[in-house]
């Protein structure tokens, strides 16, 4: 029987120099951790919170060879999410990390971590003008929910927010919490972001946690600085957080977000709510079709 009640921890983390790779990874074991002990069962890490491993090599690294760099710490960023989702009981949502695949492509890709030792993957399907101009990104070509011990989740990284589709695809696949981390220079793309994922929690009637990079980093070419309120989001009805967040973090500085979540809530709303925007659809005039 799936759990009626969920922790969830959005980890909304400061761009720092790092004076080594193992100095980010402590910090990543330092949040898991305390998501942990406060029992949470899911931790969300921002969108290119990766670029941080760049910070510290003199000169900086010319834009067009970051992905590259950054491939080559591919395989230590998984076997870390994977070690400290066992040894703490919890899913980490890895954020996002720009990286070479074996066919040649780049991709933006979200790493899952499962306590039982899986690891998931959600390439961004819908790259921004600017991670195809200067770092070459491609997008993926899937978008499924992802099985964990507390029912479904769907993830949806940053601009793939912002296509009202992808939601619904995910919401039909029966997610009912969908991870958002995400990477903005300015307050508008923020906005961009937190306006389209309050949007999906109220289409879908699901909630949607949201994780976004702050701060300025100097030494990172193309990725200088970053602008972030993460949130958890609830839809707008009874039973929910009167404004329809149901955590928030203050603008502009590292701190992690807990909230709970009613599971029982959402089922709630889908049968008997003020609307019903799922059960309501006229499927005899359109639907989402994935190809």
């Amino acid at each position: 029987m799936a759990e009626q009640k969920l922790r969830v921890a959005s980890v909304q983390m400061a761009l720092q120099k790092n004076r080594s790779v193992d100095a980010l990874f402590e910090r990543v074991a330092h949040f898991v951790r305390t998501a942990s002990g406060y029992g949470a069962q899911f931790i969300c890490f921002p969108e290119h919170f990766t670029i941080q491993l760049l910070s510290g090599e003199a000169p900086m690294v010319p834009a067009a060879e970051s992905v590259d760099r950054l491939t080559a710490h591919t395989t230590a960023l998984k076997q870390v999410l994977v070690e400290l989702a066992k040894k703490h009981a919890i899913t980490i949502v890895g954020g996002s990390h720009a990286t070479r695949l074996e066919d040649g492509a780049a991709r933006n890709v979200s790493y899952i971590a499962h306590a039982d030792g899986r690891l998931s993957e959600q390439h961004k399907l819908h790259p921004t003008p600017d991670e195809r101009s200067v770092w070459g990104i491609d997008g993926g070509a899937r978008a499924d929910a992802i099985d964990t011990e507390y029912g479904r989740i769907g993830v949806m990284i940053c601009y793939d927010s912002e296509f009202p589709e992808l939601g619904r695809r995910l919401a039909d696949q029966d997610a009912r919490i969908i991870f958002v981390p995400y990477c903005t220079d300015t307050r508008h793309g923020h906005f961009r972001v937190r306006y389209c994922c309050q949007a999906r929690t109220v289409e879908n009637q699901c909630y949607v946690v949201t994780s976004g990079l702050v701060g300025n980093l100097p030494n990172t070419d193309n990725l200088e600085m970053a602008y972030a309120q993460s949130a958890v989001l609830t839809p707008s009805d009874h039973g929910f957080a009167r404004d329809g967040i149901a955590a928030e973090a203050e603008p502009q500085a590292e701190q992690m977000i807990i909230a709970d979540l009613d599971m029982a809530a959402l089922d709630a709303a889908r049968a008997s709510g003020s609307v019903r925007n799922l059960a309501d659809r006229r499927l005899d005039l359109y639907s989402v079709s994935w190809r």
